[in-house]
């Protein structure tokens, strides 16, 4: 308790208040006792080293009590550890650089599926390009790559469409950071030299999409949504954006996120649904799903730490997935929190999930958590092989989407497919373990805290990421590591829960369905399953086993094809 509670930097008297406030709340001392009598009492007492009276209160709000004795024998490590602290924080870290302890969703004695990947897509027979081309703004990626590959289009046309679209509609959803328009010109035009020449790279040749502008691109601003990096250039490409380039895909955007990836508001506004400009789009991947919905873009990239794909997805009627933990490298992402972080497609169709998927999976030899794992996608699979569950618990009560999600299950079942009851286990303390997102994210920007910084965040509540940055410092070191220790317990819950199955059928915001997932790795499709009364989509998910990203979409395309709520298009950007 003692070693993670006092991680503070040990103050003067002439220290800056920051510098003060860091300290008690390293020590786990609430706001009620700051400025008070210790500060009183460090004033009076000219201290500069931990005493007995100090650590007796630190041990109120640790719910601990030790002897005076047992204190005294531990003034000598903990002023020893302080010291330890201050050379920590004295080594700069950038975000970029991931902890020695690195998460894995596959348990000891579990398998890895081996073997080749494989990609075989839907091709439209007899797709004619509309005499307007802005007609096909809202076209899923395998249309668009027809029109492309048949050369009914050029590339160079399809990304100048797309550009004007976010010119002209991007203001009004606030939803674009920087336009990266010379990039896109010349890789469109390099598209075209190749398709020409009889090298198609395959379905993302000559796509626009946009990025999530937490990924790192070289010779523009990576702002991460935030002010205090809005003019932050890094010298790199993430990992996926240089993969997509080797797709053939063409990035004509960096797309907002909440500020450091929460919420919808960053710090040039905040980013609208397109269905009711009066609400945000949610987030954090808000510009994401936004634009993709809007019609900005073919197709974008988003990430997710605990709900930043399923809920802007929800919120604005996209289709996207947050594959399994590991999938997708992180190299060149902004970190918040290295065990639950995962990047993903946010599309206008499942299938294009896949496809985006095929492009940017496996491990990059930089990143120690990506690994190289087969992902096999096949239009024509069908779903009936698959060993499906639902969670019979979730389509009761009283819930806003309660006819929705039954509707859904409806729509499976008439599909034909046998589902067996599931549950997600409840008898771990599941939302406890959200510390554990606090405490890296805190890690992740502690340099924003310690210099004050972080006054510069557009949001300044009590839940917003300045406050949990801040309250992350009172976090002990011995309680984020047993909950680590309870995560391994609900992951073998959950494996156990799913024992036998590739994929569950489920409302996206079942009970402890989301947090869950997103502690154990497993990835989540999530397609739009009708709008409510004011207009704005619902959602519903499908729930893939480790590594069955290709169920949980094979899923989630067999309900697209047998409804049409994902192909509905906001009156005001149609």
């Amino acid at each position: 308790m003692a070693n993670s509670k006092l991680q503070g930097r040990l103050i003067s008297l002439d220290v800056r208040r920051r510098d003060f406030l860091s300290y008690f709340g390293a020590m786990g001392l609430g706001s009620t006792l700051l400025p008070g009598v210790l500060w009183a009492r460090m004033q009076e007492q000219e201290a500069s080293v931990v005493t007995k009276e100090m650590l007796a209160e630190a041990e109120k709000v640790a719910g601990l009590e030790f002897t005076d004795e047992e204190r005294e024998m531990m003034l000598e490590s903990l002023d020893r550890n302080l010291r330890s602290y201050d050379a920590i924080r004295d080594h700069r870290v950038e975000n970029e650089v991931s902890p020695a302890l690195v998460f894995d969703p596959q348990l000891p004695g579990k398998p890895l599926p081996t073997g080749p990947s494989r990609l075989r897509y839907s091709r439209p027979s007899g797709l004619q390009a509309p005499a307007n081309l802005e007609d096909a703004a809202f076209w899923p990626v395998t249309d668009l790559a027809e029109l492309v590959r048949t050369r009914q289009v050029t590339a160079q046309a399809l990304t100048e469409m797309y550009l004007d679209r976010l010119k002209r509609h991007g203001p009004t959803l606030e939803c674009v950071v920087t336009l990266t328009e010379e990039r896109a010109m010349a890789q469109a035009r390099q598209a075209d030299r190749e398709i020409a020449q009889g090298h198609y790279r395959g379905p993302l040749h000559g796509i626009p999409w946009g990025g999530k502008d937490l990924l790192a691109v070289e010779g523009y601003p990576t702002t991460w949504g935030a002010e205090p990096y809005r003019d932050q250039v890094l010298g790199m490409d993430a990992t996926v954006v240089r993969r997509l380039d080797e797709a053939g895909a063409i990035l004509v955007a960096k797309l907002t996120l909440g500020a450091l990836a929460m919420g919808d508001w960053w710090f040039g506004g905040r980013t609208k649904n397109p269905w009711n400009l009066e609400q945000g789009s949610s987030g954090s991947s808000a510009g994401s799903a936004s634009a993709t919905v809007a019609g900005l873009v073919g197709f974008s990239i988003g990430s997710e730490t605990l709900g930043s794909i399923v809920s802007p997805s929800t919120r604005c009627g996209a289709s996207g997935l947050r594959p399994t933990y590991g999938r997708v490298p992180k190299t060149g992402a902004m970190a918040l929190s290295w065990s639950m972080d995962k990047l993903g497609p946010i599309c206008r169709s499942a299938e294009d999930c896949a496809l985006v998927l095929a492009a940017v999976n496996g491990a990059d030899g930089m990143d120690g958590s990506a690994r190289t794992v087969p992902f096999r996608w096949d239009a024509d699979m069908g779903v009936h092989g698959l060993r499906v569950g639902y969670i019979p618990s979730a389509f009761e009560g009283d819930r806003a989407t309660l006819d929705f999600d039954r509707a859904a299950l409806d729509v499976m079942r008439g599909l034909g497919i046998e589902m067996v009851p599931v549950e997600i286990p409840t008898d771990t303390p599941t939302s406890a373990l959200r510390i554990i997102l606090s405490a890296e994210a805190g890690a992740a920007f502690d340099d924003l805290t310690l210099s004050g910084r972080d006054d510069l965040l557009t949001r300044q509540t009590d839940g917003s990421w300045p406050t949990t940055f801040r309250v992350a410092r009172t976090i002990p070191a011995v309680e984020y590591i047993n909950a680590n220790r309870i995560r391994t317990q609900l992951m073998g819950a959950v494996d156990a829960a799913l024992e036998g199955l590739d994929a569950v059928i489920t409302p996206s915001f079942a009970p402890n369905v989301l947090l869950t997932t997103n502690l154990t790795g497993h990835p989540v499709a999530v397609v739009p399953s009708g709008y409510n009364d004011e207009g704005s989509p619902v959602s519903f998910s499908f729930l893939g086993n480790l590594w069955r990203d290709d169920a949980a979409l094979a899923l989630a395309r067999a309900y697209q094809q047998a409804t049409d709520h994902h192909l509905q298009r906001p009156p005001m950007f149609a």
